[in-house]
Formats: structure tokens, C-alpha cells, sequence
């Protein structure tokens, strides 16, 4: 590529240590070149010429979708930072949630009406119907892809992965780019645990249950 057709804040392909990889160019380096970030490691990383880099892999919603979830991890750690007990609000939010709890039980035992329960298979009670405003625990978009990658036959991209997830009400969404979503949840769980991971990429934009996660 020419150097004027490098733009920063965009995705590109790039050699980096002997493995093509996405990199995304944050800024142009004062000794020539970029820095950029690897976004299969988080690495920053020096770009020293526009002739390697290549076009990326990435589509545009894609590549936004992993730059607004590197924005976020980053306001999360600046506001746990900043914070006196290390928490960001909705964390402190959370931690006060069981004292709420314990407030409705206190009513609770002050005679008001409670569900009608039956006896468990081990003989203790469980609640016959669900509380009101209670809703069922729905399956994340990773845990969905990995349900459905466990019984493919082969790699599978991001888009069928989406459109089996929904027919088969595993997973819903309302959002406009749902694949690009789950390429960069999936991206990060790769970045973030490495092997341990359930997944891993095989082709372009094409992902498998890495061995010995079948069970996942």
C-alpha cells in the first residue's frame, strides 16, 4: 500500500513477528511509520512502512465493533482507577443488589402472599411459578456460537453463525450488525485467553471449537 492511503484509526493486514495479523494504525510514529495496536494480542506494535500492510480481512462494522470494545475496557479501567474502592458504578450498583434481596424477604415474612411451591426431586421446595418481573436466563451470543460450532462439520463464518443461533432461539438481538458483534466478542475471548479459549480462527473471517472444547 502507499503511504497516503493509510488512515489513522483504520484496519489493516500486517506481517508482525512471521503470522499475518489485523492491526489497527493509532497514530504516526515521530521516527517514521505508525504505532499500531495487534488486535489479536493487544500489542502495541511499530508499522515502519506502508508496504506492509495490506487490505484488511475486517470488514468496516467489523473493525468498528473491536475499536468500540478496546473504548470501553479502557473507560472501565480508567473509571476503576479513579474510583476510591477500585469499582466502577454499576459494580457498586451490583454489590448492593443482595441487600435489596434481603429487604423483600424481610416482607416477606411479615405475611405476605408467597408463590405456591412443590417438592424437588431431592425433597426440598421449589418455587411453582416464576416471581413476577422475573425473566429467563437468556444464552449469550458466545455461548450460542459455541453450542452451534460443537455440531458443525466444518469452520463456519460469523453471519451463519448468527442466523442459526436466531432460528434456533438460542440467541436474539435487535442490533444492525450482529455478526460483526460476535466476530469481536470472539476475537476478544482469542486475545484474552488464548489456548484456553473455546475458539479459534482457521481461515478468513471463519472460526472452529478449538480441540478438546467440543464439550463446551
Amino acid at each position: 500500500m502507499k503511504k497516503a492511503d493509510i488512515k489513522i484509526g483504520s484496519v489493516y493486514r500486517a506481517k508482525v513477528s512471521d503470522k499475518l495479523t489485523d492491526v489497527r494504525i493509532d497514530a504516526e510514529n515521530p521516527g517514521g511509520g505508525w504505532d499500531a495496536t495487534n488486535l489479536a494480542t493487544k500489542k502495541k506494535v511499530r508499522i515502519k512502512s506502508a508496504q506492509r500492510l495490506r487490505a484488511s480481512a475486517m470488514t468496516k462494522p467489523q473493525a468498528k465493533a473491536v475499536a468500540a470494545a478496546d473504548q470501553e475496557n479502557a473507560r472501565v479501567r480508567d473509571e476503576r482507577k479513579a474510583s476510591a474502592d477500585g469499582k466502577t458504578a454499576s459494580e457498586r450498583a451490583m454489590s448492593r443488589a443482595p441487600k435489596a434481596n434481603a429487604s423483600t424477604r424481610s416482607k416477606a415474612t411479615r405475611g405476605e402472599k408467597q408463590p405456591k411451591t412443590t417438592k424437588g426431586a431431592a425433597g426440598g421446595k421449589t418455587p411453582k411459578t416464576r416471581a413476577k418481573g422475573e425473566t429467563k436466563k437468556r444464552t449469550g451470543i458466545l455461548d450460542a456460537a459455541a453450542q452451534i460450532l460443537a455440531k458443525a462439520k466444518e469452520p463456519m463464518g460469523c453471519k451463519d453463525i448468527v442466523e442459526q443461533a436466531i432460528a434456533k432461539k438460542l440467541w436474539s438481538t435487535s442490533g444492525k450488525t450482529p455478526s460483526a458483534t460476535l466476530y469481536a466478542a470472539i476475537i476478544r475471548e482469542i486475545s484474552k485467553k488464548g489456548k484456553e479459549s473455546r475458539f479459534e480462527k482457521v481461515d478468513r473471517g471463519r472460526f472452529q471449537l478449538r480441540a478438546g472444547k467440543k464439550g463446551a
